[in-house]
């Protein structure tokens, strides 16, 4: 017998039987989450953005988990990490929120048309809600460490981006991956900035990922740090884009520095961050610039 035109797709994802209730217009709503096992991540290579990448398989194709981390209301168009669910309470924060709710839509509708928040999420509508979770943490009090979750959804929004053109050339996703970049950029930056005057803490950020299968704590934050603005940050003031990598070559050192005595800290965060230290050397001496040798002046010990 012929098999039928209509075969049930098979499952990505389910939607739990406890609902969420949505802080901002007080719905509750229904939580979809991935399934796991039976092949459906097939773990591939590490970015040196620490993105993990994933292998289609034959039965399930292409898998993007990172699209389940984050919720958004389909009432309100509310969007937040599935941690702060529960977290977010302040009523000036909820407020901001819940009058930006229509141009939160419309900026959302324009970039990702015709998203969708009540059905299995498509790449297109998981993009789509990280991008209300943008501007949703943009209205959060700095007790909740906005700047430093920006800079995350930042990150993931370019990598989904960038998954877009690959599915949905010429719809400019690339280049929207690009702005997202250099917000991440920005944003990471302002975050350790944030975190030294003590104007807004990141000690209540339990995950600092980036992606959802490892947390690179506090060092991985530092090491994309470096790595954005070396990648994506600017470069019409050279003497100030060097002065910047030089200071992300003296962070960068210093994990290198701690790597050896801390068995605790995760071996191919040490590898990127040991390429990007070179990397960072040759740019500054092709660029004439000071080079500083690695050694103890850097704050740690030499692996050399």
């Amino acid at each position: 017998m012929a098999k039928s035109a209509f075969t049930k797709k098979p499952a990505i994802s389910y939607w739990s039987k406890t609902k969420v209730l949505c802080p901002v217009c007080q719905k509750e709503f229904q939580r979809e989450e991935m399934l796991s096992g039976s092949g459906r991540m097939i773990a591939g290579d590490l970015t040196d953005e620490l993105r993990r990448n994933y292998e289609p398989s034959k039965k399930y194709g292409m898998i993007y988990p990172l699209l389940y981390a984050v919720g958004a209301c389909p009432k309100c168009h509310m969007a937040l990490l599935w941690s702060d669910f529960k977290e977010v309470d302040d009523k000036n924060s909820l407020r901001r929120i819940h009058l930006d709710e229509e141009n939160r839509r419309n900026r959302t509708f324009t970039i990702f048309p015709y998203y969708d928040l009540i059905k299995e999420r498509s790449l297109l509508d998981g993009a789509a809600i990280y991008y209300l979770a943008l501007q949703t943490y943009e209205l959060l009090d700095v007790t909740y460490a906005p700047t430093f979750k920006r800079g995350l959804i930042c990150l993931r929004l370019a990598w989904l981006c960038r998954d877009l053109d690959r599915v949905m050339p010429n719809h400019n996703y690339n280049y929207i991956a690009e702005v997202f970049y250099r917000k991440a950029t920005f944003f990471y930056e302002q975050t350790v900035l944030n975190e030294m005057s003590g104007t807004e803490s990141i000690t209540v950020v339990n995950n600092f990922g980036p992606d959802i299968d490892k947390n690179y704590g506090y060092d991985g934050l530092i090491y994309l740090g470096s790595l954005l603005e070396y990648k994506y940050g600017q470069k019409e003031d050279l003497p100030l884009r060097y002065k910047k990598l030089d200071a992300g070559k003296r962070s960068i050192a210093r994990i290198f520095g701690l790597g050896k005595s801390s068995k605790n800290k995760p071996g191919p965060l040490l590898e990127h961050a040991r390429n990007l230290y070179d990397t960072l050397t040759a740019e500054l001496k092709a660029a004439n610039t000071i080079d500083f040798e690695f050694n103890e002046d850097d704050d740690g010990e030499s692996e050399s």
